[in-house]
């Protein structure tokens, strides 16, 4: 597909590590690179236009060759807990079976206000490394089973959704996870 007819566009390189000139970039998505550079966790980077739809990051996540990841902040009726959801991409959520799960009355999605207070973030560019904002521990982290099982790297903005970020499954859970101090739980979500 030539760039002129990808759904969004994109600079087509595949940079590794930060990006040299971050005059332009925002406070958080700096922060994020400084974590990431502190623990030694390495990442590739894309930069594109903001996206907001899965379908919109197939060509991203081709040049960064992962499957992508959903990620989804939910909260239950009541608005007193919060949660962050990784799953495959091609997976379809299913509110109920993990109600069941996790021990949740009817869960749905959190507003932005939520999204902004907890994690830092604006719509479209929630993301694991959004808990590093979490200083209170407020967003609990629910992982399917199939991203740990299946996928030994996982894509993810940091924190802004004008870059993408090819993040080793295992650094995520073993190294930055212990350092914004979150555990997570594993769910299992089923296939249609």
């Amino acid at each position: 597909m030539e760039q002129n007819e990808s759904p969004i566009h994109f600079d087509p390189t595949l940079y590794t590590g930060r990006p040299e000139d971050t005059s332009k970039r925002i406070p958080a998505e700096i922060r994020t690179y400084d974590l990431l550079d502190s623990l030694n966790i390495p990442y590739w980077r894309v930069d594109h236009d903001a996206t907001a739809t899965i379908e919109a990051c197939h060509d991203v996540d081709k040049l960064l060759n992962i499957d992508i990841c959903k990620n989804l902040f939910l909260c239950n009726a009541q608005k007193t807990d919060f949660y962050l959801l990784m799953m495959p991409g091609e997976k379809k959520f299913k509110t109920a079976r993990l109600s069941r799960q996790i021990g949740s009355a009817r869960l749905s999605f959190a507003g932005p206000d939520y999204m902004k207070q907890f994690l830092g973030l604006t719509p479209g560019s929630v993301s694991v490394l959004g808990l590093m904002n979490d200083t209170e521990n407020r967003v609990r982290l629910l992982i399917d089973k199939d991203v740990i099982q299946q996928h030994p790297f996982i894509g993810c903005h940091p924190c802004i959704n004008t870059s993408s970020l090819k993040i080793s499954t295992k650094d995520i859970l073993d190294k930055f996870l212990p350092r914004v101090n979150h555990n997570y739980t594993i769910v299992e979500l089923p296939w249609e």
